[in-house]
C-alpha cells in the first residue's frame, strides 16, 4: 500500500506541475499582452495620410504619431475662414543643427514679424487663400 501512496503522491505531485506551468505559461502571457496594451496605450500607431497626385501627404497635423510623421501639406484656416493646407516646409523653415543655431534663428524670425504662406487646394498647388504665421514669443533665459 505504501508503493500505491508513493504512485499517488508522485502523480499528483506530476499533475501539480504540469497543472502549474500551464497556468504560469497563460498567465505570463496575458501579462506580457497587458504589458504592451498598456505600454502602446499612449503610442498612436503611425497615421497613412492620403497622397495628392503630386505625391505629397495631406491632412491634420494632429493625426501624426511624431514629428517625422507630419504630412506634407498641413490643415489649416486663414483669418478669413478659408481653410486649406499650408506646406510643412513654409511652416517649419530651415531646421537648426545646433542650440546655438536654433536660438540665432529665432531671433531672426521674430525680427521679421508675421509672415504671409500661401494656403494650397488639396492639390498642393493651387492657392486658395493666404495663412499667416505670428512671431510668437521667445525669452531667453
Amino acid at each position: 500500500m505504501r508503493r500505491k501512496l508513493s504512485g499517488m503522491k508522485g502523480l499528483v505531485v506530476g499533475i501539480a506541475l504540469i497543472a502549474g506551468i500551464t497556468v504560469g505559461t497563460l498567465s505570463s502571457k496575458i501579462v506580457l499582452v497587458q504589458a504592451d496594451n498598456y505600454l502602446n496605450k499612449d503610442m498612436k500607431p503611425a497615421h497613412v495620410f492620403p497622397k495628392n497626385e503630386q505625391g505629397q501627404t495631406y491632412g491634420f497635423d494632429i493625426d501624426a504619431s511624431s514629428p517625422e510623421n507630419r504630412p506634407d501639406l498641413i490643415a489649416a484656416e486663414a483669418v478669413d475662414g478659408t481653410r486649406g493646407y499650408v506646406k510643412r516646409t513654409d511652416v517649419e523653415g530651415p531646421l537648426p543643427k545646433t542650440p546655438e543655431e536654433a536660438v540665432a534663428i529665432t531671433k531672426k524670425n521674430m525680427a521679421k514679424g508675421e509672415k504671409k504662406i500661401p494656403l494650397y487646394a488639396e492639390d498642393g498647388t493651387t492657392i486658395v487663400g493666404w495663412f499667416t504665421v505670428g512671431k510668437g514669443e521667445y525669452t531667453e533665459k
